[in-house]
């Protein structure tokens, strides 16, 4: 059952937006060091598209590096859902045990693995493939499961197979480690539903009610926009307290915990249903651009070039913004500046006059102009296109085909300066995963 019902105290959508910045870190950046470290993975950092850890302390912490997801003070386990997360060493337990099945089988399933894993390894890491074939395994993704028992650490690059090892086992207990992870969910994902919780922990729905009915008297109901739910008391303060100055720019990568929400919890972060479904998509996410508090559009990037599609008109400061947070991403193995590509809603591709002969297109002297309407007059740098014909294509509502069709492999020369980057605006198709 759910804790018992006391008068519930009405929280708007700015407030709890709000609070969630400020939770996250995400309004002003944490001095560098171990504890903002843990402060940014307070309720774990997925991991699950290469570095995408590494971008979220980007995102909360001063002079984040390409090596900060490695700090010693850090551990990658396989954590709730069985995904890859990024999380404090002195937490392991809270997103290992935190999510070990209630259930006799269940629990005997992860236990079982766990044991005959550290037997295999013999205290080396191994690649969890090999590691598999050692135990007699039909998949090694069945040592996921083990990870439930706080005993199994990984290190995964992103390319190819993680290694595995095992650790001593924490010495907390399962439930106490339960409850702990239900109150860092509600810090920084609250207010929350038991149901949330259950699907964001991979617990199911039971545990997830129980573990909210045993914090009792240390939540407190609200109503909010899109339904009750629940805080920790010792944060309706923070709620309730006038609203700060929001980050300017914040480059999210995909999988961040500010919008790694389901269901009416979506409704919520980004109310428009088109830009829900532009965000979250059936397959890999986009990164998210958080302006002045608000998501205000996605990104995605290959290599050292970022393609960001805002859902409306950037400032001129909010353009350079942009560019100067892409450009500060601590990204490994980029040794180029990052560039950073625009799809405006509003703009169009129009022609030059002379038509461009398919035989010339790869010519930089027979250039197209890009052109943000109403202000026709404003010229933008100009790429090479394919197209015989004049004609001009609306980015928005439907980019994605208007971005497949007018594709080239336009790329910045040498001589581009790096002050242009926040003014390229480019029909461009989506370029695979931040």
């Amino acid at each position: 059952m759910t804790p018992q019902i006391r008068a519930r105290l009405d929280l708007t959508r700015p407030q709890i937006l709000a609070f969630r910045r400020h939770a996250g870190a995400l309004d002003t950046r944490l001095a560098s060091g171990p504890g903002s470290l843990r402060h940014a993975a307070w309720a774990g950092l997925q991991d699950s598209m290469p570095r995408a850890a590494l971008l979220s302390i980007h995102a909360r912490v001063e002079g984040t590096g390409p090596s900060a997801w490695e700090d010693p003070s850090l551990v990658q386990l396989w954590g709730p859902r069985y995904s890859v997360f990024v999380v404090a060493a002195c937490d392991l337990a809270v997103f290992s045990l935190g999510t070990l099945p209630d259930d006799a089988k269940g629990r005997r399933r992860a236990e079982d693995l766990a044991a005959r894993l550290h037997a295999a390894l013999g205290g080396a890491r191994m690649p969890y493939g090999e590691a598999g074939d050692a135990m007699g395994l039909h998949h090694a993704n069945l040592l996921r499961y083990a990870a439930a028992t706080g005993t199994v650490l990984i290190r995964w690059e992103g390319a190819g197979q993680p290694a595995v090892w095992t650790v001593p086992p924490p010495d907390v207990g399962p439930r106490d480690a339960r409850l702990e992870l239900a109150r860092r969910y509600l810090h920084v994902y609250g207010p929350a539903t038991p149901e949330a919780f259950s699907r964001w922990a991979g617990i199911g729905p039971r545990p997830g009610v129980a573990a909210f009915a045993a914090l009792g008297a240390s939540l407190t109901p609200v109503r909010t926009p899109v339904g009750d739910a629940w805080i920790l008391t010792q944060d309706e303060a923070a709620f309730r307290a006038a609203s700060r100055p929001a980050a300017p720019v914040r480059l999210l990568p995909s999988g961040d915990a500010y919008f790694l929400l389901q269901a009416a919890d979506r409704d919520l972060l980004v109310p428009d249903a088109d830009r829900r479904l532009a965000l979250w998509t059936p397959r890999v996410w986009p990164g998210a651009l958080l302006l002045a508090g608000e998501i205000a559009g996605t990104w995605r990037r290959v290599g050292p070039l970022m393609t960001v599609q805002p859902w409306r008109r950037l400032s001129p400061a909010e353009r350079d913004g942009v560019a100067a947070e892409a450009e500060s991403l601590p990204l490994p193995g980029i040794d180029k500046q990052i560039a950073v590509r625009l799809d405006l809603p509003g703009t169009y591709l129009r022609r030059a006059q002379a038509p461009i002969q398919p035989a010339a297109a790869a010519s930089a002297s027979r250039s197209t102009t890009l052109s943000t309407f109403p202000d026709a007059s404003a010229q933008r740098p100009s790429r090479v296109v394919t197209q015989p014909k004049p004609a001009k294509f609306p980015l928005y509502p439907n980019f994605g085909r208007t971005s497949r069709a007018c594709s080239s492999s336009w790329m910045p020369s040498a001589s581009t300066s790096s002050s242009a980057y926040s003014s390229w605006l480019v029909v461009s198709p989506a370029l695979g995963a931040p």
